[in-house]
């Protein structure tokens, strides 16, 4: 089996026929990340591809924004996973937990910006062999605070699904 070097994952040997996730630490905008490669044993894994990976992995920041920006509009409209989110978690905060999570101390500070600041990225997997979900962000509040997500999804070229889920 040949190894590979990856700028996010190091050393990887390529393995065709069997199922590897690869885990890597990442740092984006001073944030911890969790990175997940995901390779099934049917996917066409090779040299190419995983430099793919990388490749695609240096415009994650920008890949962020977009989301960052669909959830913001998503915020302002009634129904949306975003805004249910939004509204689920900051309706029954205490004083201590407004602190703790937005960095604010009174309720009547919470704004689309603060709740937008306080959602951090915290894992993206990566499903080279699913080139319509390409890319899975977890975004958080934080585990201390919660355990659910908003999740987007972007295709091999970046293109961001036009849905963001909360799970």
């Amino acid at each position: 089996m040949s190894k590979v070097a990856s700028k996010h994952f190091g050393e990887i040997e390529l393995n065709h026929g069997r199922e590897h996730c690869y885990v890597a630490s990442h740092e984006l905008a001073g944030n911890p990340l969790e990175l997940d490669l995901n390779v099934t044993a049917h996917d066409h894994f090779d040299e190419k591809a995983l430099h793919k990976v990388d490749y695609r992995l240096s415009y994650l920041p920008e890949l962020v924004d977009q989301v960052r920006d669909m959830i913001s509009e998503e915020l302002d409209q009634d129904g949306t996973n975003p805004q249910q989110f939004l509204h689920f978690h900051c309706s029954q905060l205490k004083e201590e937990q407004l602190q703790a999570v937005f960095g604010i101390r009174d309720r009547t500070q919470l704004t689309k910006d603060v709740f937008l600041k306080a959602l951090k990225l915290g894992h993206v997997a990566i499903y080279p062999g699913q080139p319509e979900r390409y890319f899975v962000l977890d975004f958080t509040l934080g585990s201390h605070f919660t355990d659910e997500l908003l999740v987007a999804a972007a295709d091999e070229d970046g293109v961001v699904d036009d849905e963001i889920l909360w799970e």
